[in-house]
């Protein structure tokens, strides 16, 4: 080996995995998915491009990398409780780090089997065998939650870029909406009518948890009923 291949080997091996993943979040949350590229890492990180190729395979395994590093140190810092305010502070601690870094929702729901999804569905199953749920139904209490979850925040997530990209006030854009609705066509949408005023002052935390609470209200139906014993009196037994 010669002088500058070791030396460039030294270098790689300086650079430290973890140092690439939040140079990588820091570029994400400046531009999105479409502000990630090795070229601009390479120039946060002062480096070349192979020193990251030397930790990091390309850039999905970048994206995917980034957005664990984010949700394994989301859950290590929920402590357990009981389980369904586990469930409640995992998923309004998801809901959290979606709305401060938006490109999160889109980069778990595209991989659907890599750890950032495996990191939620092991903490809230854990809570859901906690619950006595039969290992009939745990999964589908689990992904039930857990796809209302990832929904929800990717779809708060784009709202977020939307108002950002738009340059959008928040309260004049849900006045706007109220304003719509409330004139819609009352025979034909008489619940959307209904509800326009509640629009001005929507707040999707709340109303994220109150959906959280509705399927947690849902799970002890799918534990089996317990028969009620029958007494015998002394003269049924005759």
């Amino acid at each position: 080996m010669t002088k500058r291949q070791r030396s460039i080997q030294r270098r790689e091996e300086a650079l430290s995995r973890d140092s690439i993943i939040e140079a990588s979040i820091a570029l994400l949350d400046r531009g999105g998915e479409d502000g990630l590229t090795f070229r601009a890492l390479s120039e946060q990180l002062a480096t070349g491009p192979g020193a990251i190729y030397w930790h990091i395979a390309n850039k999905s395994d970048l994206l995917t990398a980034a957005c664990d590093a984010l949700i394994l140190r989301t859950m290590n810092q929920i402590a357990t409780t009981t389980p369904e305010k586990t469930i409640r502070a995992v998923a309004l601690a998801l809901f959290d780090v979606n709305e401060a870094h938006p490109w999160v929702g889109s980069a778990i729901t595209s991989t659907p089997g890599a750890s950032p999804v495996v990191h939620i569905l092991e903490r809230i199953g854990q809570q859901i065998r906690a619950l006595k749920v039969p290992a009939g139904h745990q999964w589908a209490a689990v992904d039930t939650l857990v796809a209302f979850i990832l929904g929800v925040c990717r779809q708060n997530a784009a709202n977020c870029d939307l108002a950002r990209a738009r340059n959008l006030d928040r309260a004049h854009f849900l006045e706007a909406v109220s304003t719509a609705w409330s004139q819609l066509d009352e025979t034909e949408y008489p619940f959307t009518r209904s509800v326009a005023g509640r629009m001005r002052n929507h707040d999707d935390r709340a109303d994220f948890l109150a959906g959280i609470d509705l399927i947690l209200a849902g799970i002890p139906s799918l534990k089996p009923r317990s028969r009620p014993q029958l007494k015998h009196s002394a003269s049924s037994v005759r």
